[in-house]
């Protein structure tokens, strides 16, 4: 091979950090552990007698393409960041359930107000139910990815796809369903308006969907 054709290290590395899409921190991460092996590679080949040139030469012919190799540290990258998505969902899920009642417990109106139409109490219960389901679609992407790290079996990857997509789409009919319970709430009692816990609920919550929804990018764009 001709010296203008030999693929060096940082070459490779560059090559296969243009293939890959997703979180930025887990991508670095594998392109180290990539960086890593290839350098152990070179320094084995040296041990061997070789010129530092065709060292580098033989290691990165021996890791492959990116073409070959993109696949695989893609679906890693698709892995990471559904664990990613679905611990933080299960976080915020476990905070909005021991917070919640907090945002109305000694108000004005909670006691003494007019009671909330069937419209509004059928909206709230709603969302306890799709943050149940949320929770659950979350522990279940835990799951599979668990069990993808251990086995090979092809369906795993692409089940774990489903309940990404599930876990996404719950999560917007999630947050467009508080939107609107909130602003029944604010409507129906005025005194919402002015009252801490909400006011301060309303930011927490909005930071936190913020929140998951950067890390639900991140997995769609890692998944795509």
């Amino acid at each position: 091979m001709a010296r203008c054709d030999v693929v060096r290290v940082e070459d490779r590395l560059r090559e296969l950090d243009d293939r890959l899409r997703g979180p930025a921190r887990l991508k670095a991460d594998l392109l180290t552990e990539a960086r890593h092996a290839l350098e152990d590679a070179v320094e084995a080949y040296r041990d061997r007698g070789l010129s530092a040139a065709e060292a580098e030469r033989r290691a990165v012919a021996e890791f492959g393409d990116p073409a070959g190799l993109g696949p695989a540290y893609q679906a890693e990258l698709a892995a990471g960041s559904l664990r990613g998505l679905a611990l933080r969902v299960l976080a915020v899920a476990g905070v909005l359930v021991a917070a919640g009642d907090l945002t109305w417990r000694g108000s004005s109106w909670s006691g003494t107000g007019p009671r909330p139409p069937a419209g509004y109490l059928l909206l709230s219960g709603s969302l306890d139910a799709i943050w149940l389901a949320i929770a659950l679609l979350a522990a279940a992407g835990l799951l599979l990815v668990a069990a993808s790290a251990r086995s090979a079996h092809p369906a795993l990857p692409r089940l774990a796809r489903l309940v990404g997509l599930g876990l996404t789409a719950a999560l917007g009919l999630g947050a467009l369903n508080g939107a609107a319970l909130y602003a029944w709430s604010l409507g129906l009692w005025e005194a919402a308006l002015t009252w801490p816990p909400m006011i301060v609920g309303g930011v927490a919550v909005t930071a936190a969907l913020l929140w998951l929804a950067r890390a639900a990018r991140s997995w769609l764009l890692a998944a795509r």
